[in-house]
């Protein structure tokens, strides 16, 4: 295997690894601790006017 391969084959794992970490984030970021989506909570949203 040339060097060039061997980086090139790096550089996608590590890009995989970063997406996978943002998208995980992001979906993490969605619930609250108690496991419930925050957008979806009732009780915390200010009741709609007009």
């Amino acid at each position: 295997m040339k060097i060039g391969d061997i980086l090139y084959i790096v550089a996608m794992i590590v890009f995989a690894w970063i997406t996978f970490a943002i998208v995980r984030g992001n979906f993490q970021r969605k619930f609250d601790e108690e496991g419930r989506r925050k957008d979806l909570n009732e009780g915390e949203k200010p009741p709609r006017e007009g």
